[in-house]
């Protein structure tokens, strides 16, 4: 894959499409496998155009075996070194995870910087990282991925000359930037474990007054942030570029029976999501971990949406979550017929358009019936009428399904938390035999 990036007037940045599939594949595998590899593409190439660049050519390559020292091969290298040379390209993208000896010896032979998925997707976060959390956490991130590489650049590393009774060209140097960037990992290790604790006395003044967290989790560009701002108005940025959102978000939301959840919008995953990305983004995550249910957000005119959904579902797995419940929300209805549509409803699934702004009371009831944390309780309550606050209280956090006045009292059946109801238990009436 070939691309201009619009920051580098000089000349070309080419991306090469590394290998998508490493596989042979049968001949009944065949048109599948190429809807899976075009698509593979697509997402590849929209992850260039979010870090900046211009795609202007694409290179496949399908092989049995990686090789060893350069990933794709020593006559596929030189397809690409021709490319490179007629494009004027100065990056070429893999879209594959490289190995330190593979990035030496391709930085090497290629006249152009070389850089694979991980670096690629690490220069995304980087770009859209707002909080000092989230510069935290790309960074941890980053410094994890190049420590192992220091040893990648050759000669360009080197402090000392070659020679007898040195310890050879580089080492000196290879040495001190280890020591730096380890230094470098600890001292924002430090600093996000001081996040994470922020983080744990927010939630312990949260666990104070019960509110359920529900999160939004799903793939990148699935319409998280749209539908989240569909549900909360809060005006979070919405964009068709890839992880565009990194920050949590966390707005309160008002159910149908009256109960108030905390909505989380997080970071959106991503095939073969690079390790590094979920450790270092623990901190963020955790609202995830922690959250009574989940709403995984899919993009329902996507032709590569149940890849995705088990993309979701592994990530989710890492984090230990798999327990949690989960209500399946398509989004994107509004590109889809309405046939299709009707097709694509069930008990824990969900048909909505974040943008058009359709299905999101179907969403919501599906929300108040699938939470299991302060469950919705019917009572019935006598209360002076002197209580007035008391009344005001259960007026506007549960649903009245009736009301009637004797004397000096008013007699109310309210559904609604058990939180908010078991407050004012002396006020229940008593079911007598």
């Amino acid at each position: 894959m070939l691309a201009r990036s619009a920051a580098a007037k000089p000349g070309a940045e080419l991306e090469a499409g590394g290998v998508p599939d490493l596989a042979p594949t049968s001949a009944s595998d065949e048109e599948s496998g190429t809807e899976e590899s075009d698509g593979a593409t697509a997402e590849f190439e929209e992850l260039a155009r979010s870090a900046g660049a211009e795609v202007v050519a694409t290179l496949h390559q399908r092989r049995a075996q990686p090789d060893a020292a350069t990933l794709v091969g020593r006559g596929k290298l030189d397809e690409i070194e021709g490319v490179v040379a007629s494009t004027g390209a100065h990056v070429v993208l893999f879209d594959h995870n490289l190995t330190p000896s593979q990035l030496r010896n391709l930085d090497d032979r290629l006249p152009c910087r070389v850089i694979d998925r991980t670096q690629l997707i690490l220069d995304i976060f980087a770009r859209h990282a707002r909080t000092r959390e989230g510069q935290l956490q790309v960074e941890l991130a980053q410094l994890e991925y190049q420590l192992p590489r220091l040893s990648g650049r050759g000669k360009a590393m080197s402090q000392l000359g070659g020679g007898i009774g040195t310890r050879g060209p580089g080492e000196t140097k290879l040495e001190t930037d280890r020591r730096k960037i380890n230094l470098r990992i600890d001292h924002v290790k430090q600093q996000l474990e001081s996040v994470r604790r922020i983080r744990r006395q927010q939630r312990q003044r949260r666990e104070g007054v019960p509110v359920p967290v529900v999160a939004l989790v799903g793939y990148t560009n699935a319409g998280k942030s749209t539908l989240f701002n569909a549900l909360t108005e809060a005006g979070v940025l919405e964009s068709s570029r890839m992880f565009a959102t990194l920050d949590t978000k966390l707005r309160q939301l008002r159910l149908p029976s009256r109960r108030k959840i905390l909505l989380s919008d997080t970071v959106g995953f991503i095939r073969d999501l690079p390790h590094t990305l979920v450790t270092s983004f623990r901190a963020t995550l955790e609202e995830v971990e922690r959250a009574e249910l989940l709403l995984h957000v899919q993009d329902a005119s996507s032709p590569m949406r149940e890849e995705q959904r088990e993309q979701v579902r592994r990530v989710l797995a890492e984090l230990e979550v798999s327990e949690t419940p989960v209500v399946e929300v398509l989004n994107k209805a509004d590109l889809l017929p309405a046939d299709e549509l009707s097709l694509m409803q069930g008990a824990k699934t969900v048909v909505v358009s974040g943008r058009e702004r359709t299905g999101l009371d179907d969403l919501l009831l599906a929300i108040d019936t699938s939470l299991t944390a302060d469950p919705l309780l019917e009572v019935r309550f006598r209360l002076p009428q002197t209580e007035g606050r008391a009344m005001a209280a259960l007026e506007a956090g549960a649903t009245i399904e009736a009301k009637r006045f004797e004397g000096n009292l008013a007699y109310l059946t309210a559904v609604g938390p058990a939180s908010l109801l078991n407050r004012y238990r002396r006020f229940q009436l008593r079911e007598t035999a």
